[in-house]
């Protein structure tokens, strides 16, 4: 895992966690559990659906770079769909990210700049190092699963297809490259009560109780 100097608050006395994880691996539970707690959640993937609706930057972007075909019967972009397309081409994947990657970072620091003082966390499923100092990161928190676990989540409670769901996988970084770069790893293969009882732990251990 990560080495670096813990809980630097940036001449502020709260947390600042990075949230971190591969698609299925139970970020949402974590993110719920920090939101009961008190703390405010900064969701990467909420933006990225705001940033594309109709009438912003990047939905024209993602219309200019991908077709009419991505948007759906109410000129909606469809995510699904435009993931299908994009996620099993390299080429089409970065061009997908190119357009939407600034526009998210740049709505996280604007919500940051409104979470003065309080803990706050931000979720960043993609997360790289860079995204430690931009986004004001005391640590990283990552929720980790067996890509098989994430598959057979993905199919039974997303309605992903098996190719679908193993592309968004295969599109992401391993589990130990991901291990290399964050600070804690909360391991869910299991039960989501282990999952809780694993979050609750942490917390405690940052003197923040969670009902």
């Amino acid at each position: 895992m990560a080495a670096h100097t813990p809980f630097p608050d940036y001449g502020r006395n709260v947390l600042q966690i990075g949230i971190a994880g591969g698609i299925g691996s139970g970020k949402s539970t974590l993110t719920s559990a920090l939101e009961r707690a008190g703390i405010r959640v900064i969701d990467t993937d909420v933006i990225a659906r705001e940033i594309v609706e109709p009438g912003r930057p990047a939905w024209q972007a993602l219309v200019d770079a991908f077709g009419l075909a991505v948007t759906d019967a109410d000129g909606l972009i469809d995510r699904k769909f435009l993931a299908a397309v994009a996620f099993p081409t390299p080429t089409a994947l970065r061009r997908l990210n190119a357009i939407t990657h600034g526009a998210i970072g740049a709505e996280v620091l604007r919500a940051l700049d409104e979470a003065r003082d309080v803990h706050y966390a931000v979720a960043v499923p993609l997360f790289r190092p860079e995204h430690r100092t931009l986004f004001r990161l005391s640590e990283v928190w990552a929720t980790e699963v067996e890509p098989e676990v994430a598959v057979s989540r993905l199919i039974q409670y997303r309605g992903f297809s098996e190719e679908d769901a193993r592309n968004r996988i295969q599109s992401q970084i391993t589990n130990s490259e991901r291990t290399a770069i964050v600070d804690v790893v909360i391991p869910n293969n299991g039960a989501i009560d282990e999952l809780e009882n694993r979050i609750k732990t942490l917390l405690l251990e940052r003197g923040i109780a969670v009902d």
